[in-house]
């Protein structure tokens, strides 16, 4: 296998379609690996780690496939280049053949479109800022995907988003669900009285799927970016997404969800908080003390409730876990999360019992050194040069097949996210691994996820119990279980 690279010349795509161009393509046989994307330092810097070396610069897009031979890798970049030349749409007259141009610009964009009022932004971070300045200027709201925007970008943006009374979702705002469009990485709920305003992209889509599961349902979902509740940026896009959202007769109940922020933010919000409305929050792992409105340490515990909903009997879960105690107490667990929130309340739940994990979401060493352990696989340590974990299966693969060759790793514990803009059929790819893992150790999943879903969570959770794992309703309840199977006796609850 080798690399076959081809530049090609001021061509610019958005993030989120190479990945999927990409994922697609390490699916044709005689391919090992497929990269794509815009000839930036980074880009440039993570395809050296990988062994490919391209000459371009950031207006010019790279391709480069990992083949068995050449002709392989021609066929291959020419069906990128044809991906990458479709989607344009045809004319608007019934029996026209002519296509139309798709935009290589905002202005471009705004000349083909009637009124737009929100703008995708997913270009690398040294452009994002000026485009996202650029759809303000239009008078659009701004969901802001890219990432390596600085916190003075972004602080300047979202003091402009406030005085023109726009949103400004990101940087790095990986989920939304506006007027019933999801925008990102996004599930198919039901519609409801819930409005969520989130920080955290999977926590979003873990909440949005718990109350679809509830049958309450969700009005809207605002991002805001992981960095919108730290004392920097001081939660402006925070109150703004809760004044547009008190303003929305569909929306009865605000749901906020975000890692740990800022006691004085959360602090602060008390004077926005809407009339009429109810807010209850999820602050993953909080410990910041009193607050002006409903906290939950848990994603599920704040969804169960905004929908007004009872703790589901896990009867037979537990009679399940408690029956792989036998075989596996004692021994090690290794958490593999392509969600960073769900991976932090893993944490929340875990530590108490284990004490500090291991890995880079835990209080423990970030080096694994053969303690409980739990990894965000979506963090620049393991995306760098690659799509993420939701999108690209490989590096949780390896850490499954490690865990099965491993005796001392008792318990394995992961989420499969579902939704618009992942992975086509993560339960189907992982079901090998997983079946092997638990011939030895309990696998405890999660599937974030609905039935409306591209993936179907019904059929993605078959799949994992055929392959041998227990299937868990919520995130939370995956974390408890595990907790079951390896903890010291009597720490388990």
């Amino acid at each position: 296998m080798s690399w076959h690279v081809k530049v090609i010349a001021n061509r610019y795509a958005d993030s989120v379609k190479l990945m999927g161009i990409a994922r697609g393509l390490r699916a044709r046989d005689g391919v090992s690996g497929c990269e794509m994307g815009m000839g930036t330092a980074a880009n440039l810097d993570a395809l050296a780690a990988r062994g490919v070396e391209a000459q371009a610069g950031p207006s010019d897009l790279i391709v480069a496939v990992e083949a068995d031979s050449e002709e392989v890798a021609a066929e291959t970049i020419a069906k990128a280049e044809e991906e990458l030349s479709s989607g344009g749409g045809e004319a608007a007259a019934a029996g026209a053949t002519a296509k139309r141009e798709p935009p290589r610009s905002l202005v471009s964009a705004l000349r083909q479109l009637s009124e737009p009022n929100v703008a995708l932004i997913s270009v690398a971070g040294e452009y994002a800022t000026l485009e996202a300045h650029r759809a303000l200027s239009a008078g659009m709201h701004v969901f802001l995907f890219s990432d390596h925007v600085s916190l003075e970008d972004e602080l300047a943006l979202k003091q402009r988003g406030e005085e023109l009374g726009l949103l400004v979702m990101g940087p790095g705002c990986g989920t939304a669900m506006l007027a019933n469009v999801g925008l990102g990485f996004a599930n198919v709920v039901t519609a409801g009285p819930v409005g969520i305003v989130a920080a955290a992209g999977t926590g979003a889509q873990e909440s949005a799927c718990l109350l679809d599961a509830a049958g309450v349902g969700v009005s809207q979902i605002v991002g805001v970016g992981g960095r919108d509740l730290s004392a920097d940026i001081g939660g402006i896009m925070f109150r703004q997404a809760m004044h547009l959202l008190a303003a929305d007769d569909e929306t009865e109940t605000l749901l906020l969800v975000s890692k740990p922020p800022a006691a004085e933010v959360v602090a602060s919000l008390a004077d926005d908080l809407p009339d009429g409305k109810r807010v209850v929050a999820a602050f993953v792992g909080w410990d910041g003390g009193a607050a002006p409105f409903e906290i939950h340490d848990t994603l599920e515990a704040a969804a169960r409730a905004a929908a007004g909903t009872e703790p589901e009997d896990l009867g037979e879960l537990e009679a399940a876990a408690d029956a792989a105690r036998e075989r596996c107490a004692g021994r090690r667990l290794l958490g593999l999360f392509s969600g960073g929130s769900l991976a932090h309340e893993a944490v929340t739940l875990l530590e108490p019992a284990l004490g500090p994990l291991e890995g880079n979401v835990g209080h423990g060493p970030d080096e694994r050194n053969g303690g409980h352990a739990v990894l965000d696989l979506g963090e620049e340590e393991y995306t760098q040069g690659r799509p993420h974990p939701m999108v690209d299966l490989d590096v949780r693969l390896g850490f499954l097949q490690e865990a099965a060759e491993d005796d001392a790793v008792g318990c394995v514990l992961l989420d499969v996210v579902l939704g618009h803009g992942g992975h086509a059929d993560p339960a189907s790819g992982l079901s090998d691994a997983i079946a092997a893992a638990a011939e030895d150790a309990v696998v405890l999943a999660r599937v974030c996820g609905t039935r409306g879903d591209p993936q179907d969570a019904v059929r993605q959770t078959r799949i994992l119990r055929e392959a041998g794992a227990i299937v868990a309703p919520s995130n939370a309840a995956a974390s408890r279980l595990a907790l079951r199977t390896i903890a010291p006796e009597g720490a388990a609850a």
